[in-house]
């Protein structure tokens, strides 16, 4: 039974005895104490007691009959305490005496088990020993006798040994409570003028919700009941406090420093100083549920030692510490409602938009305000320049610079797919960053940008002034690039549908919708465009010859070589079966001739087997009457028509332009 649970029932003890006194129990000053048992609570706490009694029984002479038999104690579910160190083979016999315990905690009764063991025949009974007053069965005497012993009697003998041990119980039991009745009356006015105080400090520490706020107040509670102690707080926390008497934990303390056994411990450490010396050292470790958060460093004089109640202090340090966690609870709360409103608000504003350079231009200008960072810049990998480029960043210099992977900090960050935090940089060995350096920042911290379970970039916040992010920033940092890198994949995802729908699989050129929809929103912001219209010269009979498989890649040769000979920014795209068209923006008719004739002859010379093709050309300009997009495929394909009719492998026009035909040699 733990210290703390024997004073529990010392008030109940004190209640019992004058209960029995106001019923006139005073004929025997001692019926009282008969009265009072251990109940189903106290169980579990009663190992100790109930081991102590078992070695005071053991040693006391019992019946010669019975002197070679092995006993053991077990708990009130029928297990072996571990508490004692069993003779003979008590410990071998655990399992079959376990299992009779079992059935004699089910029947309530005692229960013998028979088993032969090296040619012998073993009796393991089981005894359950009942509490005085409920009849609870709160421990069981195991024994293991031969089997002529067990039908001589032994049961019966073995029974009786179990009162005794009971009494012997019981015994014990009243020694302990007589003894915490005598150390209540001794502790009651400290304790009452303990509480008292400590009450006022804890109400005192507790009404205040802010950290500062409740390590001020210890301090000065402290210095207040003892005025000529010197006292300074080392707190391990990442913070910053305004009481000159706070300070960091120092990084390097020595094995025998006074606070660093009180950290690493977690109890109350003393250092009396060398021979001569005049002072004391006192550490109080501040710790909560949690873990230490803190060591407070007293020193004192010798003289006024002998005063100071340790026990008292480090309750008051105990307490300090469970109302600096609250605190620390309710800001990590708060904070955690402001993470939560800024992760909402940044995740509305990267939903507004699916495009990339949207995404990464809120994702950057949200980071700058959620952590007041001096800098950031956000890395993305590009394939094609073959490094990370500097997608979004507030120090121009570096905006849409191409970085080598594993460069700098950033490229670390990419390369390791691992989060930083960098606190001091000017004094970090081995340190690289261009951003850091042209900034002149110390603190950074920076995260990988993840896609779809792919390190994508890298995402870098710093500030000039060393330490100026907190581990929280540091973690809050790499949720808000989950959310990044949700809305980028969500957009790349998108880019990459859109890709899809307007490509036609099998050439890969742009669908005919496509198409349509660009020729519209050119005819609205130019002033000219032309269309070609390409058709591979009897198709069908190259699929009746040389089957359709190989007609599919004649009209990827066609496809590769029409994508190869228009500009960049011209738009190729299948208009349908073995038709091709071609929208060449702001180029008029005579260009378009140009254009259409390189993709006939090359066509004629590069294809194989050998194919020809033949073209129609229609133009618009902002001069003519409006023209639709339907009417410009029909004008283009007009001419086709007439190119398949005059015998094919030419470049036709519109004959609303002019009467130019360039036939095959």
């Amino acid at each position: 039974m733990s210290e703390q649970e024997a004073y529990g029932r010392k008030d109940n003890r004190v209640l019992l005895q004058d209960t029995m006194q106001s019923r006139g129990d005073t004929e025997d000053p001692a019926a009282w104490l008969r009265e009072t048992d251990i109940v189903s609570y106290d169980f579990p706490y009663a190992a100790n007691l109930i081991a102590e009694s078992f070695r005071e029984w053991r040693g006391q002479s019992g019946p010669e009959f019975a002197k070679d038999w092995d006993w053991c104690v077990l708990n009130f579910e029928g297990k072996y305490i571990d508490l004692i160190d069993y003779a003979g083979n008590a410990e071998q016999w655990k399992g079959q005496l376990e299992a009779a315990a079992a059935v004699s905690l089910q029947f309530m009764k005692p229960y013998a088990i028979h088993e032969q063991v090296a040619g012998h025949t073993v009796s393991f009974i089981v005894i359950p020993v009942f509490t005085r007053s409920q009849r609870e069965i709160f421990a069981l005497l195991g024994c293991a006798m031969p089997r002529e012993q067990y039908e001589q009697g032994g049961l019966h003998i073995a029974e009786a040994m179990s009162l005794h041990y009971q009494a012997c119980f019981y015994c014990r039991f009243e020694h302990v409570f007589v003894s915490d009745l005598a150390g209540v009356h001794l502790h009651a006015e400290r304790e009452s003028s303990r509480r008292s105080l400590l009450f006022q400090i804890v109400q005192r520490m507790h009404d205040n919700i802010d950290v500062d706020a409740v390590l001020t107040e210890v301090i000065d509670s402290i210095s207040a009941m003892y005025p000529g102690a010197r006292l300074e707080l080392f707190m391990s926390q990442d913070h910053r406090s305004a009481n000159p008497q706070v300070k960091p934990l120092p990084l390097c303390w020595g094995n025998d420093d006074v606070c660093a056994r009180a950290f690493k411990d977690g109890r109350v450490s003393l250092y009396a100083g060398r021979e001569g010396s005049h002072s004391v050292e006192i550490g109080l470790p501040l710790g909560g549920k949690q873990g230490v958060y803190g060591v407070f460093h007293m020193v004192m004089d010798k003289p006024a030692f002998p005063e100071v109640d340790l026990r008292f202090l480090s309750m008051v340090a105990d307490t300090a510490g469970t109302a600096f966690e609250n605190a620390k609870l309710y800001e990590r709360s708060n904070q955690l409602i402001r993470e939560l409103r800024m992760s909402n608000e940044l995740t509305q504003r990267l939903n507004q938009s699916l495009r990339l350079g949207d995404i990464f231009q809120f994702a950057f200008e949200e980071l700058l305000e959620m952590f007041d960072a001096d800098y950031c810049c956000i890395l993305h990998m590009n394939e094609d320049k073959g490094g990370l480029e500097a997608i979004a960043c507030n120090y121009q210099p570096l905006q849409g610079e191409i970085l080598e992977i594993g460069e700098g900090l950033g490229g670390k960050v990419y390369t390791t797919g691992e989060a930083l935090i960098l606190s001091d940089y000017r004094n970090a060995d081995g340190s690289y960053s261009r951003l850091m350096d042209a900034t002149g920042s110390n603190s950074v911290i920076a995260t990988p940008l993840n896609v779809g379970g792919e390190v994508r970039g890298a995402i870098m916040l710093t500030h000039r002034e060393p330490h100026f992010f907190s581990y929280d920033s540091y973690r809050l940092l790499q949720a808000m690039a989950g959310h990044i890198g949700l809305a980028v994949g969500n957009a790349r995802l998108h880019a990459e549908v859109r890709r899809l729908a307007n490509r036609d699989s099998l050439t890969g050129l742009y669908a005919r919708h496509y198409l349509d929809e660009v020729i519209k929103d050119k005819q609205i912001t130019e002033f000219c465009g032309s269309l070609i219209v390409v058709d591979i010269d009897q198709f069908k009979m190259v699929n009746d010859t040389y089957g359709h498989q190989k007609g599919d890649k004649i009209l990827r040769q066609v496809s590769e070589i029409v994508k190869s000979s228009i500009r960049q920014g011209d738009i190729a795209a299948r208009w349908g079966g073995e038709e091709l068209a071609v929208y060449l923006p702001q180029l008029g008719v005579q260009q378009a001739v140009f254009v259409a004739e390189r993709i006939r002859k090359r066509v004629m010379s590069e294809t194989e087997p050998h194919v020809t093709v033949s073209c129609g050309i229609a133009e618009w300009s902002w001069t003519d009457d409006k023209v639709s997009v339907e009417s410009l495929f029909y004008r283009a394909d007009m001419a086709l028509y007439e190119a398949k009719n005059n015998g094919r492998n030419q470049v036709v026009l519109d004959t609303k332009l002019a009467e130019i035909s360039t036939k095959n040699p």
